[in-house]
Parts: C-alpha cells; sequence; structure tokens
C-alpha cells in the first residue's frame, strides 16, 4: 500500500518540477534586476523555500493521517495544492510576463492562502497549523522584496 508521505511527497516534487520551465531569456531578466541593498540574504533564499515546503508538506501528512479519504481533508488537501501551486509560480510567472507588479500580487495571494489554510488546519491540527507558519512569517518577506525591487527597476512594473 502507498503511504500518504509518499503521494504527498511526489505531488510536492511533480509542481515543483513542472513549475521550474523557465526559458534563460527569463532568468536573464529576472538576474539583471537590480535588488535592494539590504537583500543580503538572496543565496538562502532557495534552502529556505526548501524548508518551508517540507513543513508544509510534513503538515500535510498530519492532516491525512488524522482524518483520511474525508470530503474535508481532500478540500483541504486542494488548498495546500492550490498554495504550492501559487508559490511555485511565483518565479515562472514573473520571470515569463517580466513584471515585478505579478511577482508581488503572486506572493501576496500565497501569504493570503497560507494564513486560510493554516486556519482551516487548526481545526484538525495545531502541530499541522504551526508548521505552517514559516509559509506566513517567510512569504510577506518575499513578497516586500518583490514590491521593494519595483521602485529600483520602474522598467519592469
Amino acid at each position: 500500500m502507498i503511504k500518504s508521505w509518499m503521494v504527498i511527497g511526489i505531488v510536492v516534487f511533480v509542481v515543483g518540477l513542472a513549475s521550474n520551465l523557465i526559458l534563460p531569456s527569463d532568468l536573464k531578466w529576472f538576474n539583471r534586476l537590480q535588488r535592494p541593498r539590504w537583500l543580503v540574504f538572496e543565496r538562502a533564499i532557495p534552502l529556505i523555500w526548501t524548508v518551508i515546503f517540507i513543513c508544509a508538506a510534513w503538515s500535510a501528512i498530519i492532516v491525512w493521517e488524522k482524518e483520511p479519504g474525508t470530503q474535508e481533508t481532500w478540500l483541504r488537501m486542494g488548498l495546500y495544492l492550490l498554495l504550492e501551486i501559487v508559490t511555485m509560480s511565483y518565479t515562472s510567472v514573473m520571470c515569463k510576463v517580466r513584471s515585478l507588479k505579478v511577482g508581488t500580487i503572486i506572493g501576496g495571494t500565497g501569504a493570503i492562502l497560507s494564513v486560510i489554510l493554516a486556519l482551516t488546519v487548526l481545526q484538525v491540527s495545531e502541530p499541522a497549523s504551526l508548521l505552517l507558519l514559516p509559509y506566513i512569517l517567510w512569504s510577506p518577506i518575499g513578497t516586500y522584496t518583490t514590491w521593494a525591487m519595483i521602485e529600483l527597476n520602474p522598467a519592469d512594473i
């Protein structure tokens, strides 16, 4: 029998792979953008997001294990999936349309969705909800950073 952690891990991995289809020209656009001086932690961002996704996946596993297969659990799993899709679309969509404003909107959407998900999950498991705290704390930082880049790159709004 396939374990829930395997299914959730595979879904996270597949969505992550699918969203990383970024053309070199799109990455070139992103890499040439000016960043705020205070953005000294940019190299750590991939590691930070890796930890956040591990916590979110672990949260989803806890929720599934508490009430496997119920309609409410499936709806929560859909919300986890939506949050991952929104999060993973940030870079690819922003780079494709070459718009920091779009990136800010996507980041803000993820921040809002993470709070909604955490509140929904809290009804099932406090530890699962707390595992979403890294997302809730980090997402506004990433969104603010993108918003701050608009002023430094006015041609790329």
